[in-house]
C-alpha cells in the first residue's frame, strides 16, 4: 500500500485518523502500532513476523546493554548492530552476491550454485537504519532506551515513515514517543494535511507524468534512441525521482505532524546546488546525516590523512550506492558521487567560486544528470551506451511522440526545482512549511488542500500509471 493509492487515501488513512483522534491519549501509541502492522502486513504479509521477532530481540539487547558496563556494553551493542545489518545484508544482497559468484564460477569453468531467490522485505533499508540509530544512540547515552517494547515497535514500524523514510533517528523523537500531547493540536492537524497534499501533488501531478515518459525513453531499443531523446529522458527522470521521493517525504512529514510527531526534513531544493558537496547537504538529508554520523565519523572523519579521508569518502558513497539497490549500477553511482566529492575538495569548489553561481549550478546539475543514468539503467552497458548517446550529436528525427502535457509538466518541474535560486524564495518556502501559521493562512491552506486533494484523487483513479521509485529499496 502506497500513500498515492485510492485504497490508502479513501479507506485506510481516513479510518486511521478518525479512530486515532477519538481514542484517549494513552491508547494512541498502541493503535498506531496496530495500524502500522496492518499497513506493513498488507504489502508484505510473509515478512511481518520476521520483522516483529527482530524488533523484540533488538529491544531486549539494547535494554540489557543499557544496564551493563564495560565490555558487555560493547558486545551487546555490536550484536544489535550485527543483527540489523545482517538482516539487511541477507535479504537485500544475498541474491546479488550469488549472482556475481555464479558469474565468476561460470567464467572459470565451474558449475554454478543452485539458488532460490530471496524476496526483499518492503522498507528494510529504512527501518534497519532506524534500528541502528536506536542501538547506537542508547549506547552513546544520547537518550535513555524506551521502557516498553510496544513503544519501540511503534517507533520502528510507524507507517508514515516505514516504507521510505525520512530516516528518523531515535533521539529526534524519543520524547514525542512517550508524550506528544502538546503537539496534537488543530493547527498541526491542518498544516500537516496541507504538507501531505503538497507531497501527494508532487507525486501524482508531476512525478507520474514525467515518469511514464522517462520509462518509455529508457526502454527504447538502442537504434531508436537519439541525443535529444536521451537528454529529455534523463531530465524527466531527474525530476521524476526528485518529486516522487521528496513528495513521499512531504506526505510522511505531514502525517507525522497530524498525529503529533516532528519528522526531520529530507529535501531542500537539491538542484540549485553549486557543487556535489552541497547537493548531498540538500538531497536525502536524513541518509546523508546517517552516513556521516554512523559511518564516516567512526571511520575517522576529517581527523585522518588526506589519502585516508578520500578513501573514506569513496567507501561511504560506494556503500550509499549499494544501500539504494543490489546492482553494480548503484555502486558505480555511489562511487561516481564520491569521486566528485573528492574533486570538490581538490579544486572544484575553488573553480565554482570563480565562475559564479549560475554556471556552477548548471555544471552540478549536468554532473547529477549523468549520475542518474547509472541509477536508472538496468545494466552498466546500458548506462554507458545512454551516456554516449547523450553526447553523440545524433539529432535525427524520431517516431517517439511527447505530448503537450508532458512538456508542460516538464517546464513546471523545472520552475519548481530551480525556483530557490530567486532571492528570499527559500526563506518563504520554510515559512510556508513551518508548523506555526496565522489563522487566515491556515484557512487558505485548507482550501487549497481540499482542491488539490480532489484533483490528485481524480488523476489517480483515471490513470493506471502510479509507481513509487523508492518502494523497492
Amino acid at each position: 500500500m502506497v500513500f498515492s493509492s485510492s485504497l490508502f487515501l479513501l479507506y485506510f488513512f481516513p479510518a486511521f485518523l478518525i479512530i486515532y483522534f477519538l481514542l484517549p491519549h494513552k491508547w494512541r501509541n498502541g493503535f498506531l502500532l496496530f495500524a502500522s502492522i496492518a499497513f506493513y502486513a498488507w504489502g508484505a504479509p510473509r515478512f511481518v513476523f520476521i520483522v516483529l521477532a527482530s524488533l523484540v530481540a533488538d529491544f531486549y539487547l539494547v535494554k540489557w546493554m543499557y544496564d551493563s558496563k564495560g565490555r558487555n556494553r560493547k558486545l551487546l551493542v555490536s550484536l544489535s548492530v550485527l543483527l540489523n545489518i545482517g538482516m539487511l545484508a541477507w535479504f537485500k544482497y544475498a541474491n546479488f552476491g550469488v549472482e556475481n559468484l555464479n558469474y565468476l564460477l561460470t567464467e572459470l569453468g565451474f558449475t554454478s550454485i543452485k539458488w532460490t531467490s530471496i524476496a526483499l522485505p518492503i522498507g528494510i533499508s529504512f527501518f534497519s537504519f532506524q534500528k541502528v540509530t536506536y542501538s547506537v544512540d542508547v549506547y552513546r547515552k544520547v537518550h535513555k532506551p524506551l521502557k516498553r517494547v510496544t513503544d519501540y515497535a511503534m517507533y520502528i514500524l510507524m507507517f508514515p515513515q516505514l516504507i521510505a523514510g525520512p530516516i528518523v533517528r531515535y533521539n529526534e523523537i524519543a520524547d514525542q514517543i512517550e508524550d506528544r500531547r502538546h503537539q496534537e493540536t488543530i493547527d498541526n492537524r491542518l498544516t500537516g494535511f496541507f504538507r501531505f497534499v503538497i507531497g501527494l501533488s508532487k507525486k501524482v501531478l508531476i512525478a507520474n507524468v514525467l515518469g511514464e515518459q522517462a520509462d518509455l525513453i529508457f526502454g527504447l531499443a538502442q537504434n531508436d534512441l537519439t541525443t535529444s531523446l536521451a537528454w529529455i529522458g534523463v531530465i524527466a527522470y531527474a525530476f521524476q525521482i526528485y518529486f516522487d521521493f521528496s513528495g513521499y517525504s512531504d506526505m510522511a512529514i505531514g502525517i507525522g505532524r497530524m498525529i503529533g510527531f516532528t519528522f526531520p526534513e529530507n529535501f531542500n531544493n537539491p538542484y540549485i546546488s553549486q557543487s556535489i558537496t552541497e547537493f548531498w547537504r540538500r538531497w536525502h538529508m536524513t541518509l546523508g546525516r546517517f552516513m556521516k554520523d554512523y559511518l564516516y565519523i567512526p571511520l575517522g572523519g576529517n581527523r585522518v590523512s588526506t589519502g585516508r579521508l578520500y578513501f573514506n569518502l569513496w567507501v561511504v558513497f560506494a556503500l550509499s550506492g549499494l544501500w539504494h539497490g543490489a546492482a553494480w549500477t548503484f555502486v558505480i553511482w555511489g562511487i561516481y558521487h564520491g569521486l566528485f566529492l573528492i574533486l570538490d575538495r581538490l579544486f572544484l569548489l575553488k573553480f565554482y567560486k570563480r565562475i559564479g553561481r549560475l554556471p556552477s549550478v548548471l555544471i552540478t546539475f549536468i554532473i547529477t544528470l549523468i549520475g542518474w543514468v547509472f541509477f536508472r539503467s538496468e545494466t552498466l552497458p546500458d548506462a554507458v551506451f545512454f551516456i554516449r548517446k547523450m553526447f553523440s550529436g545524433d539529432f535525427r528525427e524520431t517516431a517517439v511522440y511527447l505530448d503537450l502535457q508532458f512538456y508542460s509538466i516538464l517546464v513546471l518541474a523545472l520552475v519548481f526545482s530551480f525556483f530557490g535560486l530567486v532571492a528570499h524564495v527559500e526563506t518563504w518556502q520554510q515559512r510556508i512549511l513551518s508548523e506555526k501559521q496565522s489563522s487566515p493562512a491556515i484557512l487558505l491552506m485548507v482550501f487549497a488542500s481540499v482542491i488539490f486533494f480532489v484533483i490528485c484523487l481524480a488523476s489517480i483513479t483515471s490513470s493506471g500509471f502510479n509507481p513509487f521509485i523508492y518502494f523497492r529499496f
